[in-house]
Order: structure tokens, then sequence, then C-alpha cells
């Protein structure tokens, strides 16, 4: 065992999965800690936390309890994933998990790396962009959890660590693998604990995995991933093998979206062009949960011979979900539809749907925990981190999507470009 990865929600893990998975490392992702140890020759395990935007003293110890899991299976280096746009609050939890992992392992450094460039994720002088835009300019600032407001990683990581951030800019990158070691050594001189690394193209996150290849602890988006996995990859890995255990299987599909980010609002609009869709009533969610479930599940069971799958989403832009949040409560308002889409997985499974494309990284943890899947293999990807992924121990499949990851045709994508 080579790698051992902690990521801080569900998709966020099957997108640094499936990156690891295409550029050569075999790898097994886990949902939560196991009570057990796993049995397997994989390269990479993956084990995926729900502790984004919880207490940060709970966000902490789930960390700190994977590690330690992830030690007990031999792994010798260590990932931190988080969202390629650094979703975060003024007290974590990305600071604090990093400087509890570094305390755990006896490290005094690591780097920042949330580049994502094949998904306009780029990092320039230590600010973070989306596309062409600030982060703090993109749709981000209206984060109903962790709002984006400002897109200085350095001021970012201090205000929510407990040490000095430093920059290893793009020229540096452009030097090579070498340059950025020495910058690595005389940031360490300076005290640095936290190292930002711009990365503006993919070549950049290759400069960087070659540089990073020996130190103990990375943190970052998946991008880092790609140039980590050419680094550390077996010889003669087959990637078609690899990929054929996670690819999808089963005929009854359903479409679930829970992500309000400004990708999948777009992803819905285009797909209530496509197939039969139907918004969720938070009210019925909150005061009728198992009938309105039941209800749910007898509509979707009315699309099942339709070329495409039914949706049911919560989805919506930020001012009707200013006005639901007002209306119920934000925490009120969340929990509900988490737990509508669970108590609608459960029917579903029960009624034989095998497929289940779900939109968010919440929303997909719930899913995924609902159906009792522990592990699973990692399949092809339908876009850039987004894998099909296929459970172990059970005839499932799962598209399991961060909120602003994909194109606009993606749910219709997923089930057209991968038929069984």
């Amino acid at each position: 065992m080579r790698l051992g990865v902690i990521a801080d929600d569900f998709t966020g893990a099957t997108d640094i999965a499936s990156f690891l998975v295409q550029n050569g490392m075999s790898t097994v992702q886990v949902n939560g800690v196991p009570a057990q140890p796993l049995v397997s020759q994989a390269d990479a395990i993956v084990v995926s936390l729900k502790s984004r935007s919880c207490a940060p003293e709970k966000a902490v110890a789930d960390s700190l309890q994977a590690l330690a899991w992830l030690q007990r299976q031999g792994c010798e280096r260590f990932y931190f994933k988080y969202c390629s746009t650094f979703d975060s609050t003024a007290r974590g939890n990305i600071g604090p998990v990093t400087d509890a992992l570094l305390t755990a392992l006896g490290e005094s450094q690591t780097i920042i790396s949330p580049s994502l460039p094949v998904n306009g994720r780029t990092v320039y002088q230590g600010y973070l962009f989306v596309m062409d835009q600030l982060l703090s300019d993109s749709g981000m600032r209206h984060h109903p959890v962790t709002p984006m407001t400002d897109s200085n990683l350095l001021r970012l990581m201090e205000a929510q660590a407990s040490g000095k951030a430093g920059l290893i800019n793009s020229q540096v990158l452009d030097q090579g693998a070498g340059a950025v070691r020495q910058a690595l050594d005389a940031l360490a001189q300076q005290s640095v604990r936290y190292v930002v690394l711009d990365a503006l193209n993919e070549q950049h996150l290759l400069t960087q995995g070659e540089a990073l290849r020996d130190m103990r602890l990375v943190t970052g988006g998946s991008g880092l991933a790609i140039g980590l996995a050419r680094q550390w990859a077996s010889a003669g890995h087959d990637f078609t093998v690899a990929q054929a255990a996670g690819a999808p299987q089963g005929q009854r599909a359903v479409v679930l979206s829970g992500s309000c980010s400004t990708m999948t609002n777009r992803q819905v609009a285009r797909y209530r062009q496509q197939a039969a869709a139907s918004a969720i009533d938070v009210e019925r969610a909150l005061h009728h949960r198992d009938s309105y479930a039941r209800e749910l599940c007898d509509w979707v069971a009315q699309h099942e011979g339709d070329a495409l799958a039914p949706l049911l989403f919560a989805t919506s832009d930020p001012e009707s979900l200013q006005r639901i949040q007002q209306q119920y409560g934000a925490q009120q308002s969340s929990e509900a539809i988490e737990q509508l889409f669970a108590a609608v997985a459960r029917e579903l499974q029960q009624r034989g749907w095998q497929r289940f494309i779900v939109a968010g990284g919440e929303t997909s943890g719930v899913v995924a925990q609902t159906l009792g899947i522990d592990a699973f293999h990692i399949g092809p990807a339908i876009s850039p981190g987004v894998p099909w992924v296929r459970a172990v121990g059970q005839p499932i499949s799962l598209a399991l999507k961060s909120g602003n990851f994909g194109d606009e045709n993606f749910f219709a994508r997923a089930q057209t470009e991968f038929v069984v």
C-alpha cells in the first residue's frame, strides 16, 4: 500500500479516486472508517468522510481516526483531499485538519494545491480562480454553508490554521521539480508551514507530483493526484482492467440532485428539457417524509420505460434557496431533504433499482450510506473527476457528482455513453 487519502466528502473521494485510477494507481474507496482491516492489493485507499462542514473538532477527530486506520493498512504517504474551491469557513475545516495531520505524523510542512485546470480551477500568485473569475466572484460566494468571499489561499489558510503560509508561484513551477524542491527548502528555513502552489495547467501538476513524491503529507484538490499517481503507479498497471471493475451495470436508473451549485442548476435546467423531472417540496419533506418518499418512488416507477431516467431535484437558484432557508431554517431544510433522498433511495433499492446518478457531496454520501455501500470499485470517468463506481458485494452502480463538476449534459451522457 502506497497512498492513503482522507477526503472531506463523498464526491470529493470519488473525484480523487477516479484520477488515481486513470493515472495508474489501482484504488479502493471506503465510506467512512471501516471497523475491520481492508483486504486489498490496491496502490491506494481513499477514505471518504463527512467532515467538510461539521464542527472543526469533529472533523479533526474523524480525520485522525482515518489516518490511524490507513497507517494500520500499511500506507506510507498521505493525502488530505478537499474541494478544488477550497470550501471552508473562518474556523475551518481545512486548516484545523491539516494541523492535526501534520502533528500526528511529526511533520512541519505541507503544501496547499486545490488546482484542477481541466475543470477550470487554477491558482495564480496564490489566488484561486474558477474559470475566468476569482473564487470570491464566482457562484461559490453564495454557497449556503461555506460562502467563499476571499480568493487568496495564503490569507484563507492563515485565518483558520496555526502557522505561516508561503507561496511558490508559476514562474518557479515553470523551472521544474528541482526548483520547486529548492523553494520548499527555503520556505522551511523561514518556518513556513503551508506552501501554496500555483498551477495553471496540467504540466504544473506533473511538476508538483515529481517535486512532492517523497513528501509524507500533501493536501489539495484532486488535480495533484494526476502528478503523484504518475510518479507512484505500479509498472504494467492495466488501466482497462482497473476501470472495468467499476463499469455500470443494471437497467433501472434514477437521477437525484441535492446540490445547489451553479453548474448543477444548469445541468438540472438542461435535463428537465430531456427527461421527466419533479422538484422536491421542502414542506412535505419536513412533515410527511415517509409517505412523500413513497409517492415520489411511485412517480419514478411510472417513468421506468422512458429513454432517460427520471429526475428528483432539490436544486434551486441562490434567491430561491435563501427564501427556503428563511422559511424553514437552513439546517432543518437541508436535513429534511437529505433524509427524504435517503428514504427514496432505500425504497427504490427495495423495488429493484440498481443505477443511481447523484449530484451533491452531502446527497451522495447519504445515498451511498443508505444503500449500505461501504466500499466500491472505481470505473470509467463520465467527466473529469466523476467516475461510475460499482459497489463491492451488491449489484449497484453509482455516478456521484460534486456540485460544480461535469458539463451541462452530464446527466444524459452518464446514461447514453455507458450502456450495459
